[in-house]
């Protein structure tokens, strides 16, 4: 279910924390500002794309957030290494359940 903020509407909450991460640290973000064909069809025209969730600008980097179980994360492994083979000079990130998970554990700690 979509999720609102003040700024945006996001396709997971997770992914509204993690925006909401970026406000409080001031990092720059953008919410899905490019999408980036992957696969081609015979005649050169593209047939699957890759779109990350943030770019942050000041470090030049695409991140793509998953929290799906670790088992299901091969779709997104296989996208980001299609994004990597066309595209070398674009840095992205995959962020997983795991990495979301310690990072917010780290937040309700210090708070």
């Amino acid at each position: 279910m979509p999720v609102a903020t003040s700024r945006v509407l996001f396709a997971h909450e997770s992914e509204a924390s993690l925006a909401r991460l970026f406000d409080f640290y001031h990092i720059a973000w953008q919410y899905e500002p490019r999408s980036f064909p992957i696969i081609w069809d015979a005649r050169g025209r593209p047939v699957a794309f890759f779109t990350p969730d943030f770019y942050l600008p000041e470090f030049d980097l695409y991140v793509e957030l998953t929290v799906a179980k670790p088992a299901l994360n091969t779709r997104k492994n296989r996208k980001i290494r299609l994004l990597r083979s066309h595209y070398p000079a674009i840095r992205v990130k995959l962020f997983t359940r795991r990495d979301a998970e310690r990072v917010f554990a780290r937040l309700a700690e210090a708070a």
